[in-house]
């Protein structure tokens, strides 16, 4: 059981305001954190990671204090047994990706069989002599999450890591998120602005606003799959469509239309 309650001063386009925190996650439970820019939910992230010192509170994983300032006990972050998978991947560029995994189990025991039993989970084996400038952003995602797995956590963080990334190769990596969340038995913080991602995901929803909890619940799916307008940029082989979607992202469907052309395209998320 993780159990925290953390505040931090926080500077806000609205004015100055207290992010103020308490909550209590089950073993094996995926925890999602929503709301708009500014309420503070990298900030506590980083409270739990030991990036940042809280003002005041306390935070207890597994019994064990990470931080309590009533008892000045601070844990520094090297010390603490999480993973954090950040949005832009932060892996180690001189490092193959079997190095990155390598390294960062260095201290766990049987650091070989479970580099390689992450590779494979992570469908990464064929990738493992490659370096991150090489990967595309996926491969480089699933490198950053076999790497914070590779600690074998009790708790990990994810700030937003699936979304710079293309609609297909997010909908595949969510489904690697879950299998590998019960898999490892991870009890999980994820940030993410995506409602029916929260709903694939999280077990529970914790949305912020300007440093305070509004609301705390399971998550609310979306009514119905989410239809969007998107621009075709160019016909390629096979039947396929290079589509860009609003806001520039682009991806790759199959059908039948011209250069320039608008479609609509449905979204479901299983």
């Amino acid at each position: 059981m993780i159990d925290f309650h953390l505040t931090k001063a926080l500077h806000t386009a609205a004015g100055p305001r207290t992010l103020d925190v308490a909550l209590t996650l089950a073993p094996g439970e995926l925890m999602a954190l929503s709301g708009p820019s500014g309420a503070g939910k990298t900030t506590l992230l980083r409270m739990l990671a030991g990036l940042t010192r809280p003002d005041s509170g306390f935070l207890r994983v597994e019994g064990q204090l990470w931080y309590d300032q009533a008892s000045r006990q601070w844990l520094p972050p090297q010390r603490r047994s999480l993973g954090f998978v950040f949005q832009d991947y932060a892996l180690f560029p001189n490092m193959t990706v079997r190095e990155n995994l390598a390294f960062a189990a260095s201290d766990q025991p049987g650091a070989a069989p479970l580099v390689s039993e992450l590779l494979e989970l992570l469908e990464l084996t064929e990738l493992a002599g490659r370096r991150p400038a090489v990967l595309s952003g996926g491969q480089q995602q699933r490198v950053a999450l076999a790497r914070a797995l590779a600690r074998r956590p009790r708790l990990l963080l994810l700030d937003e890591p699936l979304s710079a990334l293309d609609l297909p190769t997010r909908l595949r990596l969510q489904q690697a998120l879950g299998e590998v969340h019960r898999q490892f038995g991870l009890t999980t913080v994820l940030i993410s602005h995506d409602p029916a991602e929260i709903a694939r995901l999280a077990d529970r929803v914790v949305e912020l606003d300007l440093g305070q909890v509004r609301r705390v619940g399971p998550p609310i799916a979306p009514a119905a799959p989410a239809t969007l307008v998107g621009r075709v940029l160019a016909v390629l082989p096979g039947g396929q469509l290079r589509v860009q979607l609003p806001g520039g992202a682009e991806i790759e469907v199959s059908g039948t239309a011209g250069v320039g052309e608008e479609i609509a395209l449905t979204v479901v998320y299983h």
